[in-house]
């Protein structure tokens, strides 16, 4: 499972002209599932999310998580973040989970952010637009197979 979180001051996602999820200060995720992802790799990616220092404290420095902060989080999924482009010039996209299995997981993250901080999303398999200030820039990686 891939995470790209972004730090933003504010962030939207329009499905067909109407805005389904819309944050100020938090965290923008896109979300990509791949095939053989479970319950250990969700646990991993909900955790880092919630709990990654990339926040300025009082004095500059990157040392507070969104909970800490107060912010919010806007999850969107994205299966091309599954993407293989070793050969070629055409991404393969067949690590990515199928579907069905993708948006299972991708509820669950939804519910299990939701428990621990105010959560917006988009719509699983939709056709999107996202609108993000992205504040710094910040954006981080996180990968559940290269944890250690």
């Amino acid at each position: 499972m891939r995470a790209v979180v972004q730090r933003v001051s504010q962030a939207n996602v329009t499905v067909e002209n109407t805005i389904t999820g819309e944050i100020g200060e938090g965290l923008l995720v896109f979300l990509g599932i791949e095939k053989g992802d479970g319950e250990k790799d969700l646990d991993y990616i909900v955790r880092k999310t919630v709990n990654v220092r990339i926040f300025h404290d009082e004095q500059g420095r990157m040392n507070h998580s969104v909970l800490e902060k107060g912010g919010s989080i806007l999850v969107i999924s994205q299966f091309t973040l599954c993407a293989d482009t070793r050969k070629g010039n055409r991404p393969s996209f067949n690590s990515a989970a199928e579907p069905d299995i993708a948006e299972a997981l991708y509820e669950k993250a939804l519910v299990r952010i939701k428990e621990i901080t105010p959560v917006q999303s988009g719509v699983f398999g939709a056709s999107m637009k996202i609108y993000s200030v992205n504040d710094g820039p910040v954006t981080i990686l996180l990968d559940s197979r290269r944890k250690d």
